[in-house]
């Protein structure tokens, strides 16, 4: 077998992508001033997956194919290394990258690499609503993130964010992918305003709900909750009629239709790990209805592994954190709290990046059960460099 040195020396060749597993050896390289997928073996070795690609016979013993970078061979890729294919990640301190180019995951790796806190990465992680305004389907979207990690050379677990799904539709193309992170966006279904109304009018809006799709009744739903205290570390929160039935008509919809797009994705058979994110909504999530959302998914069998609250403050796309920071802790500490309570499960901070000011307070109140989403970040460096570099493509683009 040819040795990795003697790879690096070949024109073209990507050494820092070389892996050998099962016998054969796989690495990035030009072709033609294209990158392609280069694969040796022996020519008497039969890999477990098909790759599509030009064979050279180099010698007697040994055979090159080189492989364009397709659907297929990145499928063939995930399934012959196992490191790229994505998989659970549990309730270890993990973040997702979201690069809307396809072309930043060989810098997060990179960047990895070079940090000295250790987190689990997610590298294809984008919202249908990105995709659609990028032209990008969930296959482009997780395809350019594993070539992307094997460029680079990525050899730890990796997951793969399904993110702000919201119809049925979106969870079976993501499926269809491979992905392994599924994120449930209900925003649509919240009642913003809940918050403002009277009491009332909030009955009228609670008799309303979607009862048999909550598997209940309005009677059984106070009989169930009204009066229970639950318990936290610092303190004790008690549930009382009137805040019940605002938080059942601000999140009883999205309750359900959680619960209808979470029994579709068990019924695929697939192992996969869920999010629920309420964090697009006009009104915080008080502590309150944080435990009647997470006490409904467990009454109703939805098993998840992180959950973003909207958060006190305003969560602004590549820039910090806007808000009182007291204010966020104590209201942060208390949903930290409920999630070790009612869980254990992560708590998520969405639209996450550059919020420089927070990442600490998350780290510490979650004791490292949190996850991270970014998606400007990568976004605003290649704007930042293309400003750099080709000032009137930087003009057109801001036009």
């Amino acid at each position: 077998m040819t040795t990795k040195r003697e790879l690096e020396e070949l024109e073209g060749t990507n050494g820092i992508s070389f892996v050998e597993h099962n016998g054969a050896a796989f690495w990035l390289t030009l072709d033609a001033g294209r990158k392609s997928l280069a694969i040796l073996a022996p020519t008497n070795y039969h890999l477990p997956i098909t790759f599509a690609g030009e064979q050279r016979a180099l010698d007697n013993d040994r055979v090159l194919a080189l492989c364009p970078l397709t659907p297929p061979n990145a499928r063939a890729l995930r399934d012959a290394l196992p490191s790229l294919k994505p998989t659970l990640l549990g309730l270890q301190t993990s973040v997702g990258f979201g690069d809307r180019l396809g072309l930043a995951t060989p810098g997060h790796v990179r960047a990895l690499k070079n940090s000295t806190t250790k987190f689990a990465p997610i590298f294809a992680q984008q919202s249908i609503r990105e995709m659609q305004r990028t032209n990008r389907t969930p296959q482009q979207v997780l395809d350019d993130a594993t070539f992307g990690a094997f460029e680079a050379g990525w050899h730890d677990a990796v997951g793969a964010d399904a993110d702000h799904l919201k119809t049925t539709d979106d969870i079976d193309a993501c499926v269809a992918a491979g992905y392994s992170f599924y994120t449930i966006d209900p925003g649509a279904y919240v009642d913003n305003n809940a918050d403002m109304l009277s009491a009332s009018a909030i009955q009228d809006k609670v008799n309303a709900l979607p009862w048999q799709e909550l598997e209940s009744s309005p009677q059984d739903f106070q009989a169930q909750y009204a009066g229970r205290t639950v318990q936290l570390e610092t303190g004790e929160i008690k549930l009382s009629n009137f805040l019940l039935n605002r938080a059942a008509a601000k999140y009883g919809r999205a309750i359900a239709h959680v619960v209808r797009m979470y029994r579709h994705l068990a019924a695929k058979g697939i192992p996969f790990e869920l999010e629920i994110s309420v964090d697009e909504t006009e009104t915080w999530t008080s502590p309150f209805e944080h435990i009647y959302l997470a006490s409904e998914f467990k009454r109703l069998g939805v098993q998840w592994i992180s959950l973003a609250p909207r958060y006190v403050g305003q969560f602004e796309k590549g820039v910090d954190y806007i808000g009182e920071l007291d204010r966020f802790e104590a209201d942060f500490c208390a949903h930290a709290e409920i999630a070790r309570v009612l869980g254990p499960y992560k708590l998520s901070l969405h639209s996450g990046s550059d919020k420089f000011s927070i990442y600490a307070i998350a780290m510490r109140l979650t004791r490292g059960a949190v996850h991270l989403k970014t998606a400007g970040t990568s976004y605003l460096e290649a704007l930042r460099t293309i400003a750099a570099l080709d000032a009137k493509l930087f003009r057109a683009i801001y036009a």
